[in-house]
């Protein structure tokens, strides 16, 4: 029988078995439904943030700079038909559905922690697929050296485009090896459910050890280069916004500390925790950065 996505198990029920898994019984778990995505060794066994959190606070400029702002205004957002245009360096450009790129059979859970630049976190529940996995079937060639990615242009139906905060369309890069790297995804959902729109539907990046303006949304463009490709923040503020965005505590923002976070959803006096070493994931991608001066690599 196929699956639907009213079939998933609700997000009450799924944060139990989180805590459940947590509490050291996961040989007890109930097994996941085939559309939460296969479970993955990537995931942190961190409780996640509710469906509310994670869909109310959001940064997305396309449709407005407030917190709320893109849960309220990106319901206009048509996602149905999309397509990603594949190009540059590789042996098989060209126009790619989201079934084509994250086919449901292939989707993974991944529960990563969300570290943003402005000192705030969150922990998702993604459903994605390995962007390397793209790359593979598309054929990177010989000399690309970064990939570039695109948002949707669309005054229309993404009103934030309509003022001048970026230089639109919203830009990002990340080198080949990080983009190859096993933790780096395309998601096309969250709690087992199709990705809501104001969290980068229909398909966006996720890059957990960087900060979360790299993790591009409503992506319509990749593009294989030789050439570091320019990116929105460092081209609107460079001595604020580095090309490479590794999460950091011991490199401040010109304008404040990133030794500690907020983890929302903890209340008024949740007090803050202190920021991990490219967000945790130091053992697992340090190796890309060795022999860096990280703090003129920002």
């Amino acid at each position: 029988m196929k699956l639907k996505w009213s079939d998933v198990t609700p997000e009450a029920d799924y944060l139990n078995r989180r805590a459940f898994l947590a509490a050291g019984m996961a040989a007890l778990a109930t097994p996941a439904l085939g559309l939460q995505g296969r479970p993955s060794a990537f995931s942190t066994d961190e409780t996640p943030n509710s469906l509310e959190d994670i869909t109310h606070y959001n940064n997305f400029y396309e449709f407005g700079t407030g917190k709320s702002d893109p849960a309220q205004y990106s319901g206009s957002l048509k996602t149905s038909p999309w397509s990603v245009t594949i190009d540059g360096m590789v042996d098989r450009p060209g126009s790619y559905g989201v079934e084509d790129l994250a086919p449901e059979s292939a989707l993974e859970e991944r529960i990563y922690r969300l570290r943003c630049v402005e000192a705030w976190s969150m922990v998702i529940p993604w459903l994605g697929v390995p962007l390397a996995a793209v790359l593979d079937r598309v054929g990177v060639q010989p000399g690309a050296k970064f990939v570039a990615f695109r948002t949707l242009h669309d005054p229309e139906q993404m009103p934030g485009q309509r003022t001048r905060i970026l230089d639109w369309p919203y830009r990002e890069g990340l080198r080949l090896d990080e983009a190859m790297h096993p933790l780096t995804i395309l998601a096309t959902g969250l709690y087992g459910r199709i990705l809501p729109n104001q969290n980068g539907a229909p398909i966006r990046l996720v890059v957990p050890w960087k900060y979360g303006f790299k993790s591009i949304k409503s992506v319509v463009s990749i593009t294989l280069t030789d050439r570091q490709p320019p990116c929105s923040w460092q081209m609107m503020q460079p001595g604020e916004y580095g090309f490479y965005a590794n999460v950091n505590p011991q490199v401040d923002h010109p304008r404040w500390s990133q030794a500690t976070e907020r983890r929302i959803g903890r209340g008024l006096f949740g007090g803050r925790q202190e920021t991990l070493m490219f967000n945790g994931y130091g053992d697992q991608v340090a190796g890309l950065y060795a022999g860096m001066h990280l703090a003129k690599h920002y």
